[in-house]
């Protein structure tokens, strides 16, 4: 549900990463190496090296998204948090902008390289009216702020294959101090303007950021903190392949404890100090970002770029509004599938009033928590099998079920999905928060699961990295209406490929869309219609059997992300309407497989572009 927020939070890091050395070179042009080879090329193959070119040159200014990406160019670096970072790679994009402008003529390139042109400029224009808005920006916040995703990359995403890159992770520790730093000095700039996220943030990120420096080094303890305990076990795994002795694992360990305890722990302690003394200064009730400075300019950017349409707050809370009438209708129909004959807010309360239940809850111990797990790995198998049948192509990488680590783990938050390498060297990863076992129904497993996996995310977001037919700044594109409009189209079309075989899972697919659809009503309430913390949990309450927790965390979501919830009902509409479309045009000679090959074989699009191609794709099978 959430998760590709830190896909997005990397794709960001391309758009805050120019070296000021890079800003004093003219643009470069790629050529083919010879006169000959450059008459024989057409404007796509011409314009497509070029793309390639350029985004090489974007790469090398983000350390953290190549590592991301499974590269170790500039391994112990870590990336320029600051606002002046951010300031000439917008530099470094607009020259880029006019070059293909100038140097390339659009009406002479075929229709993907066109996509290509057409998304090259959205995203620039995407990051040049976000750097309007660096003053309405919550940098740390509960939910996935820099003070708990810094230590989850370096967990997560550095690999140590052999001692270099051990020591290029203990100099990166120093490396994300200073992010952290920068972006402290931008959370009290934004302060000083009447920009802060609400308090229940703050109680997040103190939360999070005392995990991360609690056990040593940091406090006497016999436990590890996590980035230590992390260290030594990338540390033996060295000592086990006999890539280092005993003697330089105690010197890479002495070398982590010298890295976390200076400068990572001061930065981490003025990063607490702050946000305890700022404290004070919080409304104790949250407000959306249309109650703060610019709020509502701010606020309707957000709508734009999440949601890659025009519609207004008004427009989206009327849609919502709709759906949730449409699918509460289709809920009252499984309810009285299953035989149960109160209300609909009764069998709300049924299924979710007796946590002890095991028909709708696993326990809340380890064996509930594997239980959780290995039910999941058992729908993927079902799918695994049916992919086929629905898509042509097919990832490399395979992917894996996890429990969120402990550090970073929220009681009913939502669940998560990272990519794997585009080699499939590394796969693809399902977090689920596990804390509380009562917050994971059984009956919402499997939509959660669909979504986030297969043949939710981790089809889309795998295909796109690994293409070959686009360039490649196309296969890491990310628009969150595509994605996770694609993840909630996934939940149903599971149910096309052999899921939901229990009404009452079906009945949690019904659930998790009614969860979308309330998300367009109550994310536009809470930032334009002036709606407080209550009012959004109570529409919540009556409209979901949602627990209490993960209302809470949903809402307070909301409150700290605006605009992202809304991407997901608007993505799936759109792509159920191209779907519809493709059908009535085509007639018997629709192929699901086909639609799928067409709106996952490019990559993320704006939604607006992605209409254009399947127009296309439509009219090449007429």
């Amino acid at each position: 549900m959430h998760q590709k927020l830190t896909i997005a939070l990397m794709a960001g890091l391309l758009v805050a990463c120019q070296p000021a050395s890079e800003m004093q070179k003219p643009a470069a042009t790629v050529a083919p190496s010879t006169e000959t080879a450059a008459a024989d090329m057409t404007e796509s193959q011409r314009i497509n090296q070029w793309f390639d070119a350029k985004y090489e040159e974007e790469l090398q200014m983000s350390p953290l998204m190549m590592t991301y990406l499974g590269r170790k160019d500039k391994y112990d670096e870590f990336d320029d948090m600051s606002v002046a970072e951010e300031k000439r790679k917008l530099a470094w994009q607009t020259a880029t902008v006019e070059e293909m402008t100038t140097q390339f003529d659009y009406d002479k390139l075929d229709l993907e390289a066109k996509t290509s042109y057409d998304v090259w400029i959205y995203q620039y224009e995407q990051a040049r009216a976000n750097l309007l808005f660096v003053e309405n920006k919550y940098n740390f916040e509960q939910m996935d702020g820099w003070q708990a995703f810094a230590p989850q990359f370096l967990m997560n995403f550095h690999a140590v294959d052999n001692e270099s890159d051990m020591l290029a992770y203990i100099k990166r520790i120093g490396g994300a101090a200073n992010g952290i730093s920068q972006l402290l000095e931008r959370a009290k700039h934004n302060a000083s303007k009447g920009v802060r996220p609400p308090r229940f943030a703050y109680e997040g990120v103190i939360e999070q950021a005392t995990n991360v420096i609690t056990g040593a080094p940091f406090t006497e303890s016999d436990i590890d903190s996590p980035l230590l305990e992390d260290a030594k076990k990338k540390i033996a795994a060295l000592l086990d392949k006999d890539l280092i002795d005993e003697a330089r694992a105690k010197e890479l360990e002495e070398y982590t404890k010298e890295a976390l305890l200076g400068p990572f722990a001061p930065s981490y302690s003025a990063l607490l100090t702050w946000f305890k003394s700022d404290m004070e200064n919080t409304n104790a009730e949250a407000q959306g970002v249309g109650a703060l400075p610019n709020g509502t300019t701010f606020y309707n950017h957000m709508l734009k770029t999440n949601t890659t349409t025009d519609l207004t707050a008004d427009e989206i809370h009327t849609i919502g509004l709709s759906e949730v009438d449409r699918i509460y209708k289709t809920m009252e129909a499984i309810k009285n599938q299953v035989g149960f004959a109160g209300t609909l807010q009764e069998f709300f309360v049924y299924i979710k009033k007796d946590k002890n239940d095991e028909r709708f809850y696993y326990p809340n111990t380890d064996e509930g928590r594997q239980g959780y797990i290995d039910d999941t790995k058992a729908h993927y198998a079902v799918i695994k099998a049916q992919l086929p049948n629905y898509f042509g192509i097919l990832p490399k990488a395979d992917i894996e079920v996890k429990r969120v680590e402990a550090f970073r783990e929220q009681d009913g938050a939502a669940q998560q999905y990272f990519s794997g390498t585009p080699d499939g060297s590394r796969p693809g990863v399902y977090y689920a928060h596990l804390s509380d076992m009562s917050m994971m129904p059984k009956n919402e497993l499997e939509a959660v699961a669909y979504h986030e996996g297969l043949p939710g995310h981790h089809m889309q977001l795998s295909i796109a990295q690994e293409l070959t037919s686009v360039p490649q700044f196309r296969t890491q594109a990310f628009f969150t209406a595509y994605v996770e409009g694609w993840g909630l189209y996934s939940e149903l079309l599971a149910k096309e490929m052999g899921g939901y075989q229990n009404p009452y899972s079906d009945f949690g697919r019904l659930v998790a869309e009614m969860w979308r659809a309330v998300r367009l009503v109550v994310d536009t309430g809470i930032h334009v219609k002036g709606w407080t913390e209550k009012q959004a949990n109570d529409y919540f309450k009556i409209n979901t059997p949602i627990s209490d927790g993960a209302i809470k965390s949903e809402v307070q979501r909301y409150f700290v992300l605006p605009g992202q919830a809304t991407a997901y009902k608007i993505g799936m509409m759109k792509i159920l309407e191209l779907r519809q479309y493709a059908r009535d045009a085509l007639g018997d000679k629709f192929d699901i497989r086909g639609f799928h090959d067409t709106v996952l074989g490019g990559g993320a699009l704006p939604l607006s572009v992605l209409q254009k191609r399947v127009e296309n794709w439509v009219a090449a099978q007429q």
